[in-house]
């Protein structure tokens, strides 16, 4: 990588994670994603299935269904109040940059093929980018970011018209900048290609219910790239680098009932295995000035935790509309003796709506919204001593869906 750690998630992915107590990973993939604050896992009936749960593509119609959306992200300015550092009481106010973002999104389900089924998502699963222009947090972090796409074809098989198995694999291309602007600065760009899986079952015990088990697998982002090392102006290091940052497995267990007024509700257990992100390594192909070794080259402690989410959504169905609404609550994985200013990470609550309406029998359009909001957090470690609040988010998407 090079010192922009991880342009990977920054580009448009970063946005939608911050919203979350999640770290940096976005589930919302889809208009529908988004409206029910991604509860749509054991109810999900049209393309996107194909990313939230690729055994429902075993119960759906005998057609073959496309859907393709427009995302839109925006991140208020965090505000940092405190100190210089946990040494230095000199106060400080600073903000970071606000950040908007345009993220798309496709997904299509196949006809059936006898008992199995195929399909494919192109989407952004996660992301950061945090950038700032004052001191102390430019120091560390001046820009920040990642970006990831996600290719993930998958295949269903019905065992019965109860059970479904699914089987897909995930295809993640990222791109990574890392900047920090101080007497030893750092200048590191990278990407890669890195692989993994995901699996799903379905179980419909009665016409009414729906439960459904997934699990994606964790990809580590393995950058690779060019880093320049600066001690003031002068440069001292221009060549090969790399790091690597997980993308976490996560398992969703999810229970839908259906009313007989067309109405369902989901709710979603969410375990996203962060523990996984260990530390921050940079490697450097050739040899760093010793100067720079203890500030540039060392291993930089993470101890990520695991963590739980929370997803309630309501679907409620009408002759040609159907409106959705949901609501996420997340702890942050970010412990506080680790919290940085490229991700400082807190608890979240998140509200969200939408609706479809059908213009005709095979084709339909929508809009979605959520809006997430991070808690205040209070930070008193080995370097930074204050308070990061107003790190809000906002999700809006578009999208039309069509069926043939």
């Amino acid at each position: 990588m090079k010192s922009k750690l991880i342009k990977l998630t920054a580009l448009s992915l970063t946005t939608a994670s911050l919203v979350y107590g999640g770290g940096y990973r976005i589930p919302e993939t889809s208009l529908n994603g988004v409206a029910l604050s991604a509860a749509n896992i054991a109810y999900s009936k049209g393309a996107d299935a194909s990313y939230y749960n690729p055994a429902n593509m075993a119960f759906m119609n005998n057609k073959q269904a496309i859907e393709f959306d427009l995302m839109y992200v925006g991140l208020d300015e965090t505000n940092f109040n405190g100190s210089m550092s946990s040494t230095d009481s000199t106060p400080v106010n600073i903000d970071s940059e606000s950040e908007t973002f345009l993220i798309p999104s496709l997904h299509y389900v196949s006809n059936e093929y006898g008992n199995l089924r195929y399909g494919f998502s192109l989407a952004v699963p996660g992301g950061l980018t945090k950038r700032w222009s004052d001191s102390p947090a430019v120091d560390k972090a001046e820009e920040f970011s990642l970006a990831v796409i996600e290719l993930n074809p998958s295949v269903s098989y019905k065992l019965s018209e109860k059970v479904a198995l699914a089987f897909g694999l995930r295809a993640l291309h990222s791109e990574g900048v890392v900047k920090s602007s101080s007497s030893a600065s750092r200048d590191m760009e990278g990407d890669s290609w890195d692989f993994g899986y995901n699996l799903a079952l379905s179980y419909k015990p009665t016409s009414k219910i729906d439960l459904a088990l997934t699990y994606r697998s964790n990809v580590d982002l393995t950058e690779e790239g060019n880093a320049k090392l600066y001690v003031g102006d002068a440069k001292v290091y221009d060549g090969g680098a790399s790091v690597s940052v997980p993308i976490p497995a996560v398992l969703d267990l999810a229970f839908a009932y259906t009313l007989p007024t067309k109405t369902t509700v989901e709710f979603v257990y969410e375990r996203a295995f962060w523990s996984s992100y260990k530390n921050l390594d940079f490697d450097y192909k050739d040899s760093v000035p010793v100067v720079l070794q203890e500030s540039m080259d060392g291993s930089i402690a993470r101890d990520w935790k695991d963590v739980n989410l929370y997803r309630l959504g309501v679907t409620q169905k009408a002759k040609k509309y159907m409106f959705m609404a949901g609501i996420v609550y997340g702890k942050t994985p970010v412990q506080e003796r680790t919290v940085s200013y490229e991700l400082p990470g807190s608890d979240s609550f998140s509200v969200s709506l939408g609706g479809r309406y059908a213009i005709y029998e095979n084709l339909d359009i929508g809009i979605s919204m959520l809006y997430s909001m991070r808690a205040d957090r209070d930070i008193n470690n080995n370097e930074i001593k204050g308070v990061f609040s107003n790190s809000n988010a906002t999700l809006v998407s578009i999208g039309a869906g069509y069926k043939f």
